[in-house]
């Protein structure tokens, strides 16, 4: 009830405010499952695709934004709540093994879950190379995915800025894409790799970035 009221309400300010430009709306099933697959220039991608996406998407967001202590702990992990983020674990292979299997419970109960395949914020503005959590989502729940272009997030909000500028930016939502395979697939690894690269063309194909053929760096954390 919460995140559907805060939905609303922001999402009202944020087209009032920013007049964005939101294309292909239509091309986002209004009920079942999908994988809502997006391009990342931005720390506020996936709250921009959740406000204005035709139906509510979840993302999963680092657990540290919930444990944050005193009045900006408790002010952050009241916005990640009400817009409906899923707190998890982002620590090493297991942990990226976890997040997949709550990304698929998610899409079990029929819900959007948004995710961005490469990984991390690109900092160039480059598309890189999409890890392949996105295609085993996909294969392993028969979910459509519908691939998104953001444009202008990372005016609206640049790595390092803490909160948005007025800058207009761009949504726009692709046709569904459906990828099916077989108990009897003998290349498991190679299929999600094809399956994944099939999703970043069409990513690429509605942002118009230049490609990169790396992946996207993580960066790098402070030694405690």
């Amino acid at each position: 009830m919460l995140y559907s009221l805060t939905r609303l309400l922001v999402g009202l300010l944020v087209r009032s405010l920013y007049r964005p430009i939101i294309r292909g709306r239509s091309n986002v099933p209004r009920r079942g499952a999908v994988v809502i697959a997006s391009n990342h220039l931005s720390f506020i991608d996936s709250v921009v695709i959740t406000l204005l996406a035709p139906r509510p998407v979840y993302f999963l967001t680092k657990d540290a934004y919930f444990t944050g202590k005193g009045l900006k702990g408790f002010l952050t992990r009241g916005f990640f709540t009400a817009v409906g983020s899923i707190p998890v674990d982002r620590g090493g292979h297991r942990s990226a093994q976890a997040s997949l299997e709550a990304a698929e419970r998610m899409l079990a109960q029929g819900h959007a879950f948004g995710i961005h395949p490469e990984g991390t914020r690109s900092l160039d503005g480059r598309l890189y190379r999409g890890r392949t959590g996105v295609a085993w989502l996909a294969l392993k729940t028969g979910a459509p995915v519908v691939p998104v272009a953001l444009t202008g997030t990372d005016r609206l909000q640049p790595i390092g800025r803490r909160l948005p500028r007025f800058h207009r930016i761009i949504v726009e939502f692709g046709k569904p894409l459906h990828f099916t395979t077989t108990e009897d697939d003998a290349r498991p690894a190679q299929t999600r790799r094809v399956v994944t690269d099939e999703i970043m063309h069409a990513i690429g194909t509605l942002s118009g970035q230049d490609r990169a053929d790396t992946y996207a760096a993580f960066p790098q954390t402070k030694a405690s």
